[in-house]
């Protein structure tokens, strides 16, 4: 199949990813554009997933402090070699997550460091919820799922849909850029600063 410099390059503007692959995402996809820019997406995540394991020492300190310099985030983003570390895609990466997390405020990294008394709690009062409405106990479980999933995804950064797509979260962007590093990159830390609160 005779695929265009022109199609290869507005794919490779949208994913950022190489020309070959590219290339071989619209030979797959039959040049269908949409196919193609998720089959570099599941592309990327499971690079993501190979790589997640290793260690990352190296990566940046993110500051980024709104334009009324009354919010401000401090983001530790890592990754595993000090290449990786300087490369601007790096570099625009923790800037676009610093960014989310002055806009949305979340409180942990992921659903694995949030405090367990207080998915307990969380639990405990949609339960209560749930069985003042008189719901039967088969569904409560059911639906208790679906409200710490949500939950979750209000106060953890990971979880959180992007700016630029809300059909992407942050995780996704993390590991698009791991597809494209190629190196394993995760968020230690951040803090986010606001005038007047504590």
């Amino acid at each position: 199949m005779n695929i265009s410099m022109d199609l290869i390059k507005e794919l490779r503007e949208k994913t950022s990813a190489g020309i070959s692959d590219c290339k071989k995402a619209l030979e797959a996809c039959g040049c269908d554009m949409e196919k193609a820019v998720d089959e570099l997406r599941k592309k990327g995540l499971a690079t993501a997933q190979k790589k997640a394991g290793r260690s990352t020492n190296q990566g940046v300190i993110e500051v980024y402090l709104h334009h009324d310099h009354q919010l401000g985030v401090m983001l530790e983003l890592n990754c595993e070699t000090d290449f990786v570390a300087s490369t601007k895609e790096f570099r625009d990466l923790a800037k676009k997550i610093a960014m989310q997390i002055a806009l949305d405020a979340p409180l942990y990294v992921d659903k694995d460091s949030v405090p367990v008394d207080l998915v307990e709690a969380e639990k405990k009062l949609y339960k209560e919820q749930l069985q003042q409405e008189k719901k039967p106990e088969h569904v409560i479980e059911k639906i208790l799922e679906g409200k710490l999933e949500a939950f979750f995804k209000s106060v953890c950064l990971l979880d959180l849909p992007t700016m630029a797509d809300p059909k992407l979260t942050v995780r996704d962007l993390i590991h698009e850029a791991v597809g494209k590093l190629q190196e394993n990159i995760s968020v230690k830390r951040f803090k986010r600063f606001k005038l007047g609160e504590e």
